[in-house]
């Protein structure tokens, strides 16, 4: 196991002050992303007011079901990445590889579905531009709708799939033995960032799925 005294960066003192100094630039990037995110629910925001009806009626062509699904998914994934970070802090390197490998697999089924669902836009003739198509009097509102829908949804899939990367590459460290209970930095600043996508999808699910009455 490789000893922690020499994975500490040049411009460190100490572990301590190194690891500080990892979660502080994480939670930094982290709040601009919130920033970046925020303004898409700025703008869905405004465009729900403005269309309501259009709004509410849109939703109901998303597949609650599957949306459900999702975000079972995302939670399990929350799940097996803490169980990862907690298995690296008590020097169970295998335990941490399978947990991470579990979080991969169940990213990569989270887009999985999220594809499913893009198909069925697509069929449904629901994608905006020129082949759009929405029947009754809201045709335009939920026009809009949909442009926030593949945008914010769109965006956060492209996050889920670096992270998906960012924890293959922390299991590979994991399977060579770089972390040890004393040493563990990297894989507990990639669960922050896995725990932050899934938040931000667990925004999502009410305000795209759960709008009105589908009785």
């Amino acid at each position: 196991m490789p000893d922690s005294r020499t994975i500490i960066a040049h411009q460190f003192d100490d572990p301590v002050q190194q690891h500080e100094s990892s979660m502080l630039g994480m939670w930094v990037f982290l709040a601009t992303e919130i920033m970046f995110f925020g303004g898409l629910f700025a703008g869905y925001t405004v465009y729900r007011v403005v269309h309501p009806a259009a709004f509410e009626a849109a939703s109901h062509h998303l597949n609650l079901v599957l949306g459900a699904l999702n975000t079972g998914v995302l939670l399990t994934s929350s799940l097996t990445m803490a169980l990862a970070v907690r298995s690296a802090q008590t020097g169970k390197q295998r335990n941490t590889v399978a947990f991470l490998i579990t979080t991969m697999l169940l990213g990569a089924a989270f887009l999985s579905i999220k594809g499913l669902e893009y198909y069925q836009k697509y069929t449904d003739h629901l994608v905006p531009g020129t082949s759009f198509s929405f029947p009754g009097p809201h045709s335009h509102g939920a026009e809009m709708f949909f442009y926030l829908y593949f945008a914010m949804t769109g965006l956060h899939a492209i996050h889920m799939i670096a992270g998906i990367g960012v924890v293959g590459v922390i299991a590979i460290q994991a399977a060579q033995g770089r972390f040890t209970p004393a040493y563990y930095t990297p894989l507990e600043v990639t669960g922050l960032y896995w725990h932050f996508v899934d938040i931000i999808w667990i925004f999502l699910f009410p305000l795209l799925y759960l709008i009105g009455s589908r009785v």
